[in-house]
């Protein structure tokens, strides 16, 4: 616990001397886009979550018999936790959908850091998930690593180090490099953007 309260402050430390700007209205509105395109996706498993759980509330408060072979003791019993279940799981499946979306537009309120300094691609290690082909990270000047993030790629990638003038976040990654926009926020995306975009480093 000392070390993670140490690295919390170094890192805060850190962070507090590197220059930083606020998101720009134009890539917020990207992140909003994506939310709405989430949103669009969700609507469906709301309904029918919504739907299950009237019928299971139904089942257990509205005295009527379903059938006459089948009274409404024994429709609730048996009936009601399959539709609970149901409804569990479109909920369950609306929130997954909507759980990243929510998060990078709360990311988008947190400072996007500007480093003039060297950036850093090294190969995978034994520790590295199956679809990533290596590690790209942001260095200060004094070559300390400030933050890093894997990539993804089919072919392998070389370790090299050149400088380059950065802007990332620590949520979204690397967003710049010397002007040019690695993929992480679209330039253009439509009202209800849905999907995502490889970066381009």
């Amino acid at each position: 616990m000392r070390e993670t309260i140490e690295s919390r402050a170094g890192a805060a430390a850190r962070d507090s001397v590197l220059v930083r700007r606020p998101w720009t209205a134009a890539e917020r509105r990207v992140v909003l886009r994506g939310l709405y395109g989430r949103m669009v996706i969700a609507i469906e498993p709301i309904i029918c979550a919504t739907m299950f759980g009237a019928l299971t509330l139904g089942l257990i408060f509205l005295p009527l018999p379903l059938s006459a072979h089948l009274p409404h003791r024994d429709a609730a019993i048996v009936l009601s936790p399959v539709f609970g279940i149901i409804s569990v799981a479109f909920a369950a499946y609306a929130v997954i959908v909507l759980v990243p979306p929510v998060r990078a537009l709360i990311h988008s309120f947190s400072p996007i850091f500007i480093v003039d300094g060297y950036l850093r691609y090294r190969k995978p290690d034994r520790d590295t998930e199956a679809d990533s082909n290596g590690y790209v990270a942001v260095l200060s000047e004094e070559r300390r690593t400030i933050a890093e993030w894997p990539t993804i790629g089919r072919g392998p990638i070389a370790e090299t180090i050149r400088p380059a003038m950065i802007e990332f976040s620590y949520y979204g990654g690397i967003h710049r490099i010397d002007g040019r926009s690695t993929g992480v926020l679209p330039e253009k995306m439509s009202v209800l953007g849905v999907g995502s975009n490889a970066p381009r480093l």
